[in-house]
């Protein structure tokens, strides 16, 4: 079974940001319902005064103002599919899992036209809350342990906080150039081992770049 991250990986772009935008510009009333709400929670969240999932869960709150989420969904998608890298849509298979934090609601129906398997943070769009831990980091190499998955025979991200699961897979790549560039998993050394349980501590992606 090959294990795909979502974002950056085989998709350019991040799929949450890029669809509370399209929302915003069908629903301007968002601009005013949602953007300083958000906008607050991420300063507090970088001033150490909220934890991660609180943000994250403030940043998906536009999904809950949303009348027609299912019609926008699809149309979203429509426009975007384009995106999923050539590199990917080369070897895809039946079998393969997407895990991703983005919200479930926004990475199923992609998933349904890929034709493949997904786990991703389940997020309720009528009481805007998490309904199981953000699939994130560690917790994706949890919930593969803990479900029973078969052998992982290939993980592919772009964020070293995937760090987890790549430990988990019998191979890792790193996915570098806007989701177009596919390398092996690098050999961290203490330090930036150091880095990266700590970003992934407080809720970041990291990237070598970084």
């Amino acid at each position: 079974m090959n294990v795909y991250d979502f974002d950056g990986t085989i998709f350019y772009s991040d799929c949450s940001i890029g669809f509370a935008r399209w929302c915003i510009k069908r629903h301007p009333q968002l601009c005013f319902t949602y953007l300083p709400r958000v906008a607050k929670s991420l300063v507090l969240y970088k001033a150490g005064k909220i934890p991660n999932y609180l943000m994250q869960r403030r940043m998906f709150g536009y999904l809950t103002m949303i009348d027609d989420f299912d019609e926008q969904i699809e149309r979203y998608w429509d426009k975007y599919e384009s995106r999923i890298s050539a590199w990917y849509l080369a070897q895809k298979k039946p079998d393969d899992l997407i895990i991703s934090a983005s919200p479930s609601c926004i990475i199923g129906p992609i998933a349904k036209r890929l034709g493949v398997n997904y786990i991703a943070s389940e997020f309720d769009r009528e009481y805007g809350v998490f309904l199981n831990n953000l699939m994130y980091a560690k917790e994706k190499a949890k919930y593969i342990i803990d479900h029973g998955f078969p052998t992982v025979d290939n993980f592919y991200s772009d964020s070293l906080a995937d760090t987890p699961l790549a430990l988990c897979a019998e191979k890792a790549h790193l996915v570098t150039d806007h989701a177009s560039r596919v390398v092996d998993w690098p050999d961290l050394d203490p330090e930036t081992l150091k880095t990266v349980k700590k970003k992934i501590d407080t809720g970041w992606s990291v990237h070598l770049d970084e």
